[in-house]
């Protein structure tokens, strides 16, 4: 029996093998948790099912985050399904290209919308819906990054989307605490992801970061697993509204 033997996970984010969710994912399994994934669009839905079908994963649902109305048939079916949600894994985040290569203060105004509502109104949007089904209390947890709290370079917009994701973590943590529902953020070193290749210069941060974080290596996905679980779990039952750092102590340092 695994700490989470019965509890009931959506998992929000799975792109591939290399994303954090799918990471999260494994681990949430081998404890016992029942899961859902999600899609966004047919290309990504064929990456998906081949990974829920190797956990055994059965529900697998269509979701785009700027869809209300796919947001609620989402959760009509969650709760047709499974009648109740014990946790969610928010693994979303997006910004145009174009926004993360030009310098800040050019940034558009529709990459400007596009990145905080699919990075941070979409916890929102979730959370939302999740606390009707989370009866006997339920966790949140997100995935942020250093860059919402200090410039880090060709991060730009997609930095104060993360701002905003965190200060909405705390809102949300103080909404829901009420209903015992907890609400945190990891704050992660940067991992090689699908959405991280999108970060000019990534590897060159890769680097430079395993250089000078205090334990000497890169952030790897299971280091973010092994916090979600804490979070999601009943170890972390008195934990809300924080922003957790599993970067290899690189935010410690001032230089």
């Amino acid at each position: 029996m695994g700490m989470f033997a019965g509890k009931k996970i959506l998992v929000l984010g799975i792109a591939n093998k290399k994303s954090i969710a799918w990471a999260v994912a494994e681990s949430l399994k081998r404890e016992g948790a029942e899961l859902c994934f999600t899609y966004m669009n047919d290309a990504i839905e064929k990456r998906v099912r081949p990974l829920a079908e190797e956990l055994g994963v059965s529900l697998v649902l269509p979701c785009d985050v700027q869809d209300d109305k796919q947001l609620d048939e989402m959760f009509g079916e969650i709760e047709s399904r499974w009648g109740s949600l014990d946790g969610v894994v928010h693994s979303v985040a997006f910004a145009e290209k174009d926004d993360l290569s030009k310098r800040f203060c050019e940034t558009s105004r529709t990459g400007f919308q596009l990145a905080l509502d699919v990075s941070a109104y979409s916890l929102i949007a979730v959370a939302g819906r999740a606390r009707s089904l989370m009866k006997d209390g339920g966790a949140i947890v997100t995935m942020t990054y250093l860059g919402a709290v200090r410039a880090v370079q060709n991060y730009n917009v997609m930095g104060v989307a993360k701002a905003a994701l965190e200060s909405s973590v705390r809102y949300l943590a103080s909404d829901l605490g009420k209903e015992n529902i907890r609400v945190n953020a990891i704050s992660a070193g940067p991992i090689k992801t699908l959405a991280a290749s999108g970060i000019p210069k990534f590897r060159e941060l890769l680097t430079t970061f395993a250089e000078r974080a205090p334990l000497g290596r890169n952030t790897e996905p299971e280091d973010v697993a092994k916090a979600t679980l804490f979070l999601l779990g009943p170890l972390g039952s008195g934990v809300t509204g924080e922003v957790t750092y599993v970067d290899c102590g690189f935010n410690i340092l001032g230089l």
